[in-house]
């Protein structure tokens, strides 16, 4: 599997993993492949930490970090409020909402001290002031590839990047952002298809990939959704890409700190129990379709706010709905979700995420094969 992005990041295998669980990043990387930490929700303190962490278990193997850089979020004019601000733009009437939810499906509250942690670290680090304090800490280690998940990356932070050697990739829906991607600079064009788990564009893997590749070229392309075993691996190569972008598959993985009620879920989802909404994030992202999503959907309720008014918003119910999802009596468990995408029906077993790795490689090379004594026996 060795392409330019391949080279570009110093792997054996150009398979990304997108995880917000540092195991699962060492695990990726230890198995030929690279692990990417996703780091919205990190405070630099626990970044520190995490990273740290991962360069013990990796030994000098190549790693990255995934941010969310957008361009338009509540805020954005002031080059974004700290949080206290932010929650004196929280209107009532979705307070209330959320907080007649909870009260319907009989989900306990969180104790004084669960409750302060969530303010603590409640909300999504979108804007500067809140990403830039994570980029010092990212900088400061020995990290190969920085993503930008949501948003052309900003010029200043391609320059640091490039200046420390430092790969940098952003995810495009669509071949106009990826256009945006390479004309300030990006490294890779990470093409995310509908099909993906979190935010997502609306237009599918197998259509997006080519256009993105002609429209990018000679810019390396890695494709996004829908891929979680090397036959996709494959189709994805086929159609263009130098290496695929994973998320969902590695939630179901032993390493994995995915709730223990939604990982339930997701081994027994198919690929039609999945939605894009704005209920988590304020933006569109692909998630398990539950009572959760339902209900901001009824044609009766405010709707959701903007990123990261939503976040903010809805933090702590998210909090409570997880810590109940197994409690007697409480319906939270029926309103647990956490962003997947329409590949989760596939993901019928739990195995370590090195193993994936390692059968992705092996079904990618059993095409290879096929594909070989196919074009051999017509010559």
């Amino acid at each position: 599997m060795k392409t330019r992005v391949a080279d570009m990041l110093g792997v054996e295998y150009p398979i990304l993993a997108f995880s917000h669980c540092r195991d699962v990043v060492a695990a990726v990387t230890n198995a030929g492949g690279f692990g990417v930490l996703g780091a919205v929700a990190h405070t630099p303190k626990q970044l520190e930490i995490d990273l740290t962490w991962i360069e013990e278990h990796v030994a000098g193997r190549p790693y990255g970090v995934d941010l969310l850089l957008p361009q338009k979020y509540a805020g954005a004019e002031e080059g974004g409020l700290d949080r206290d601000a932010l929650r004196q733009l929280l209107p009532p009437e979705h307070q209330a909402f959320v907080d007649e939810i909870l009260a319907r499906y009989a989900v306990p509250e969180l104790d004084p001290e669960q409750k302060e942690a969530v303010a603590r670290l409640g909300g999504m680090n979108v804007s500067p002031k809140g990403y830039e304090p994570l980029l010092d800490v990212a900088f400061g280690h020995d990290i190969k590839l920085i993503a930008s998940a949501l948003g052309p990356p900003p010029s200043a932070l391609i320059d640091r990047a490039h200046a420390a050697g430092v790969v940098v990739a952003a995810l495009a829906g669509t071949p106009e952002h990826a256009l945006r991607h390479q004309e300030i600079g990006v490294d890779i064009v990470v093409a995310q298809g509908t099909e993906g788990g979190g935010h997502t564009g609306e237009i599918a893997t197998m259509v997006l990939i080519p256009q993105v590749v002609d429209a990018v070229a000679p810019t390396p392309v890695v494709a996004a959704g829908g891929i979680a075993n090397g036959r996709q691996v494959a189709a994805s190569m086929a159609l263009g890409a130098e290496g695929v972008w994973c998320g969902s598959v590695w939630l179901t993985t032993v390493e994995a700190e995915t709730q223990p009620v939604i990982k339930d879920k997701y081994l027994a989802a198919g690929s039609k129990d999945t939605v894009r909404s704005r209920s988590i994030t304020g933006k569109p992202a692909r998630m398990l379709k539950t009572k959760w999503t339902e209900e901001w959907e009824r044609p009766d309720g405010p709707g959701t706010l903007g990123m990261p008014l939503q976040p903010l918003l809805v933090s702590e119910a998210q909090a409570r709905i997880n810590r109940a999802a197994n409690t007697p009596g409480s319906g939270a468990h029926e309103l647990a979700t956490y962003f997947v995408g329409q590949v989760v029906g596939q993901m019928n077993s739990t195995k370590k995420a090195g193993q994936v790795v390692l059968d992705m490689v092996n079904e990618y090379a059993d095409v290879l094969e096929r594909f070989a004594s196919e074009a051999a026996a017509t010559s």
